[in-house]
């Protein structure tokens, strides 16, 4: 049996499994769910396509990755979506945390590249730990079905039993996403690690910039991730 922390139950500022909208979605989305391994399904499910991938939302504002809010918006980035899987996992109290990983995407697109000034290194990616069965195993519901299409690569299932981490290959057999480095998992969101790790990886320069550009745009017709070229 791995070791598991009371922390991992409880809500945060952030991880606030126990606002009244995630508890009533927690319950919605587990209702006639058969144990803990059922519910941890359906709400990896309602997460991975209820909640619209969308990498252009303020990164450096808590409200970014706060359970409740991005339930509200219906959209954010993998931790923004992490955030939300795990709260809704502590509110049906399964142990759960979020995980980061670096991982290099493959099949970017266009844009998002010139971006990051042509680094396919994506650091920091979020995904959720949940505690089932004895052992913590890994759920990814960043990208919803719809951006899987897009992008022709399957939608990443979870069982609740095996780790669910991004594909290696798409539909055409390209490269897809490869894993670098596991960076840990905590019982938070470690906002400040995030951007550090993000200005060491992209420039600090580039990483301001993007700050005052999302606080210009967001919400005002900025970057639409969905209508960017698919390389």
């Amino acid at each position: 049996m791995e070791e598991m922390d009371a922390a991992y139950l409880k809500p945060t500022s952030l991880i606030d499994s126990d606002h009244p909208s995630i508890i009533e979605l927690a319950r919605k989305a587990a209702d006639g769910a058969k144990g803990p391994i059922e519910q941890a399904v359906r709400i990896y499910l309602t997460v991975r396509d209820g909640i619209r991938y969308d990498p252009y939302v303020p990164f450096h504002r808590p409200e970014t990755y706060r359970a409740s809010h991005v339930l509200k918006m219906g959209r954010g980035y993998c931790v923004s979506k992490a955030s939300l899987l795990c709260a809704l996992g502590r509110a049906l109290g399964i142990p759960s945390r979020v995980g980061f990983a670096n991982v290099r995407n493959h099949l970017a697109t266009k844009q998002m590249l010139e971006r990051q000034g042509g680094n396919n290194l994506f650091v920091y990616h979020g995904y959720t730990d949940f505690f089932l069965e004895g052992k913590w195993v890994k759920a990814t519901p960043a990208f919803n079905k719809e951006l899987c299409e897009r992008h022709r690569v399957l939608p990443l299932e979870f069982n609740g039993r095996e780790d669910s981490i991004f594909q290696p290959y798409n539909l055409e057999n390209r490269q897809y996403m490869e894993y670098t480095e596991f960076l840990g998992t905590y019982a938070d969101i470690p906002i400040e690690r995030i951007i550090a790790a993000w200005e060491e990886a992209y420039g600090v320069e580039r990483v301001r910039g993007w700050m005052r550009e999302l606080d210009e745009t967001f919400g005002k017709g900025g970057p639409d991730f969905y209508k960017e070229d698919v390389v």
